[in-house]
């Protein structure tokens, strides 16, 4: 296995972390991680373990305001801050490898954001994994909150308005002690403006989530701490693909690619993309 990184420009000169796990031979196709909130590219390392050895080439970016990359941490101005700098990198990747199948595998707030990517350029790709993704705002967020962190996002956009509980991320505590102890993961308060931003991004994407027709794979924890967990259902139910599977994982928490039977999501996922890859 090769690991290599680097940085590329975002269309403001800030410096976006990028990085990727190589097999041996030539991979017979890239996935390529877009992660979560406050998280970085650097914790898929069980999809990386999993996927390098039979063949596939694992990509990853740390999005602006994340891991080692510029910007502030838990903001972000507009939300194609994050969708911009992935269409650069995906490009990059594409012309190292042209011809090859790509898949991203969009975990929480990267499910979103890929998500809103395949609305813009689901022709180039041949699929999408989303792992948790954030699409349904919680029930216990009332309309009247909402508009308050809009006014707040409008005024003081900067203001940190929520925590995650890092306790959620996994029923393994050695992950949750990794994920607290990590420097590269930011364990402050997600800004009204990042928060805003989301918010409106989850509007757009369940609004014309019929328009995604390539295929999809969804993976989600019934018992995620983190996000709506109906979500995923709402969002399989809207996607216009032909080509959709879900899997809900009994018990798990929110990163399944990090829980304690991750084998078998990772396992499930490599049968799906076996699957695709066999159509192609």
């Amino acid at each position: 296995m090769k690991h290599q990184d680097g940085y590329l420009k975002s269309a403001t000169n800030q410096n976006i972390y990028y990085q990727y796990w190589m097999p041996e031979e030539e991979p017979k196709a890239i996935l390529l991680i877009v992660h979560g909130v406050a998280e970085h590219s650097g914790r898929y390392m069980n999809v990386v373990n999993h996927f390098v050895p039979s063949g596939y080439a694992v990509y990853g970016i740390d999005h602006i305001g994340h891991g080692k990359s510029d910007g502030k941490k838990g903001f972000v101005e507009r939300f194609q801050d994050y969708t911009k700098p992935l269409k650069k990198y995906f490009d990059k990747i594409q012309g190292w490898h042209p011809q090859k199948p790509i898949f991203l595998i969009g975990h929480s707030l990267g499910g979103l954001i890929s998500a809103a990517y395949l609305l813009e350029h689901q022709n180039e790709v041949s699929g999408a994994v989303l792992s948790g993704p954030g699409i349904k705002i919680p029930d216990n967020i009332s309309k009247a909150t909402i508009l308050a962190g809009k006014i707040l996002s409008a005024i003081m956009p900067k203001a940190g308005v929520i925590q995650l509980d890092a306790a959620g991320v996994s029923r393994d505590p050695a992950v949750v002690e990794a994920y607290i102890k990590d420097p590269l993961v930011y364990t402050g308060k997600i800004t009204a403006r990042l928060g805003a931003q989301m918010l409106k991004t989850m509007q757009h994407v369940t609004g014309n989530a019929a328009k995604i027709k390539l295929p999809i794979m969804i993976v989600q924890g019934s018992d995620d701490k983190l996000i709506d967990p109906t979500g995923a259902q709402l969002l399989f139910d809207l996607i216009g693909s032909k080509e959709k599977t879900i899997k809900v994982y009994d018990g798990f928490y929110h990163e399944v690619f990090n829980e304690p039977d991750h084998k078998k999501v990772l396992d499930d996922v490599k049968l799906w993309l076996e699957s695709i890859l066999d159509k192609e």
